[in-house]
């Protein structure tokens, strides 16, 4: 049978154009993935040439500034949000003992300003041999000492799990010695593989370097992301995380007792990041379950003993802070998943709640330390706990009780960035000093514009004008 050439000559440029069609795309796909590649290859390379430890231009042990740049605010300032008329006066240093590169060198717990001196934790966030340091820094001669050196501390055998964060506050007992509790760099790493016991309640003596192991595992096989101590009675509160993800055991709520060295309460269902503790009643508060919760708190009362019972106060509790004179704690919700960040007063004489509106002053809302000053009418916070903080120019807040004014006392962002090569992306540690004269902030730093992830810490002491504070 005889076919005629012509359709051949028809159908070959149609193949060659489907092969074409069908080649350019995965071209263009492969040509995307190189060039994401080759962006995260220059990423590292910037990434990579930040030196450790972190130093300041000149080798400076600390700078001073203050500037109008301070009160300049960005476009995402919200409307009605005041600026302070003065600008502070901020001194900034980074952290010692940040001398190797990590996977993120990062603050997680909360601090505290007593004595005349702050202290503060940090932690590489590396695991299942990381390590965490407790500092105690003093204003006066903008000099640090360390105090606690975990992996020192613990000295365990080599492969064996060391915390690589310090997320609970640091809070000051009767005793004289600072206390807090360890957690996990990595939810891979607290398992059998790496003899993991559970975390540690650890305290450290102010002024030296001597600290110890008060408990490990009170939970067995939890990490202890949050807690506080009662300073009087010396119970230390915690809420806890399972070691293994399949746990099904979930977060529980404890209280230890320091002195005779045994756990008062354990039950299920405890608190995921933050409690309130009301000092003229010892009772501890808290909400049950996922940080995000707006809901009932239960109560633990160590007069009564047994287990928390749910009290009729209802309100988010991501950050709380100590109880003022009035005797109000204040509180602030997570304010994720398009919900606003809000602010509330628990009254620890009545149990009763007043919400006092929300928190933001810009595009963030995340809000993780939250402090008010002696006199009870002022609170300090800083939004974009967890990165993003810079988005509103890292605006450190001021919020009158009285009037329910928002106003902001710095934007420290792009300052610092464009003055020492820091980009200050967020805090989960800040407080105010006992005269209500400085506020004290620890922040998670990028010194590569490129780089969102953390790779150093650094303190802001921001010196209020008195002006501010009438």
């Amino acid at each position: 049978m005889h076919y005629s050439p012509a359709p051949v000559r028809i159908v070959v440029p149609v193949i060659i154009v489907a092969l074409i069609t069908l080649v350019l795309p995965i071209q263009d796909a492969a040509g995307q993935a190189g060039q994401k590649q080759r962006a995260k290859q220059k990423q590292k390379a910037k990434a990579a040439a930040v030196t450790f430890p972190p130093q300041l231009p000149g080798g400076e042990q600390a700078v001073t500034d203050s500037s109008p740049e301070f009160l300049k605010p960005p476009a995402t300032l919200r409307e009605g949000v005041a600026i302070a008329q003065t600008p502070p006066t901020v001194d900034f240093q980074y952290f010692p003992g940040q001398t190797y590169e990590t996977k993120l060198w990062s603050n997680w717990g909360d601090s505290i300003a007593v004595g005349g001196k702050y202290y503060a934790s940090i932690g590489d966030h590396a695991g299942p041999s990381g390590n965490a340091f407790v500092f105690e820094y003093d204003p006066a001669t903008k000099a640090f000492r360390r105090l606690v050196d975990l992996k020192k501390l613990l000295n365990l055998p080599e492969g064996h799990y060391v915390p690589g964060k310090i997320h609970s506050r640091l809070d000051l007992g009767s005793d004289g010695w600072l206390y807090f509790s360890t957690h996990r760099g990595s939810t891979n790493v607290t398992t059998d593989r790496y003899h993991y016991q559970g975390d540690w309640i650890i305290r450290c003596r102010p002024g030296t370097e001597n600290a110890e192991v008060v408990a490990r595992g009170p939970v067995p096989k939890h990490c202890i992301p949050c807690g506080v101590l009662d300073p009087d009675r010396l119970i230390f509160y915690g809420g806890t995380a399972p070691g293994e993800r399949e746990d099904g055991d979930g977060i529980h709520f404890f209280a230890y007792d320091v002195r005779q060295k045994k756990v008062l309460c354990d039950v299920p269902n405890g608190p995921a990041r933050y409690m309130i503790f009301a000092r003229s009643t010892g009772r501890i508060y808290y909400v049950p379950g996922k940080e995000d919760s707006v809901a009932a708190m239960v109560r633990y009362d160590p007069a009564v003993g047994g287990n928390p019972v749910k009290t009729k106060a209802v309100l988010g509790l991501r950050a709380a802070t100590q109880e003022t004179p009035q005797g109000i704690v204040y509180t602030v919700s997570q304010g994720r998943r398009g919900s606003e960040s809000t602010i509330y007063a628990f009254d620890t004489k009545t149990e009763s709640v007043k919400e006092l509106g929300p928190a933001a002053v810009g595009s963030q809302s995340y809000i993780t330390s939250l402090d008010a000053d002696p006199t009870g009418r002022y609170l300090y916070y800083i939004p974009g706990a967890h990165g993003g903080s810079e988005n509103d120019g890292s605006a450190v807040v001021q919020f009158d009780t009285r009037t329910g004014k928002k106003k902001v006392i710095a934007f420290l962002h792009p300052f610092y960035q464009t003055t020492y090569g820091a980009i200050l992306r967020g805090t989960f540690s800040s407080a105010v000093d006992p005269n209500g004269e400085t506020l004290y902030i620890t922040w998670n730093v990028s010194r590569t514009p490129g780089n969102r992830a953390w790779d150093c810490c650094a303190l802001t002491a921001i010196h209020i004008p008195e002006s501010e504070r009438q």
